[in-house]
């Protein structure tokens, strides 16, 4: 199947279901704001590649965390019980990406959070559509996360962690506070074991995009975001 080329509209992509087997829809284009909200908004993403054009992708199963269904760890109840942390949003979040650019992932050479990447997300953060979620402990940041919200939808990104569960820890207690907030889905793209075990399930594309379309019905909040349990 061919691969669609991007043109200069911004807003323009070619329907998700024209995905390949691997989930990449479409090459080229660039990383602008409004690409991306244009890109999110129809269930794409970007994932860039080296020395590749720039890569789009809407993956068939699609791997989704709905907030009143998070499943916590017993082991992890624990540390969150203990206070080790203390969980903070967007109050760094160009340090978060940083550090998420910084992961070295097996079977993975170098980073998909390239410079490019890494401004555009700062970008959105500044527009108040990219959030971060942040550990501290005695005032360093030990880990964190970073996604995209759109309506009732969170869009997981990549997290990093300095400190055992740090990133464990900011995970559910954001995805606490998006359930509090009445947010329908977090949209964690591919399937991991570690999300699975907070009860992520594999939602076929077209159930997905459905549950999108009613997401985006519900007004967006734009951040900077605060913990308010």
């Amino acid at each position: 199947m061919p691969v669609y080329v991007l043109g200069p509209d911004p807003e323009l992509f070619p329907a998700p279901q024209l995905a390949d087997d691997s989930g990449l829809l479409a090459i080229g284009g660039d990383l602008s704001a409004r690409r991306l909200l244009a890109a999110y908004s129809q269930g794409i993403f970007p994932w860039p590649a080296q020395g590749l054009p720039l890569l789009w992708h809407s993956p068939d199963p699609r791997f989704v965390l709905e907030p009143g269904e998070l499943h916590i760890p017993r082991s992890l109840r624990k540390v969150i019980r203990c206070g080790a942390f203390e969980v903070r949003l967007d109050t760094a979040f160009e340090q978060v990406i940083a550090g998420c650019a910084r992961v070295r992932r097996r079977g993975q050479r170098g980073t998909w959070i390239t410079p490019e990447m890494r401004s555009a997300y700062c970008e959105l953060h500044h527009l108040g559509y990219a959030h971060s979620a942040e550990s501290w402990a005695g005032g360093e940041l030990q880990g964190g996360l970073y996604g995209v919200s759109l309506g009732s939808a969170f869009f997981g990104e990549s997290m990093f962690a300095r400190a055992p569960d740090a990133s464990k820890v900011a995970f559910v207690q954001l995805v606490q506070q998006l359930a509090h907030w009445g947010f329908s889905m977090v949209d964690c793209q591919q399937e991991t074991e570690h999300l699975a075990r907070f009860g992520a399930t594999g939602w076929p594309r077209e159930r997905f995009l459905a549950e999108l379309g009613r997401a985006l019905l519900r007004p967006t909040r734009r951040g900077p975001w605060k913990l308010a349990l």
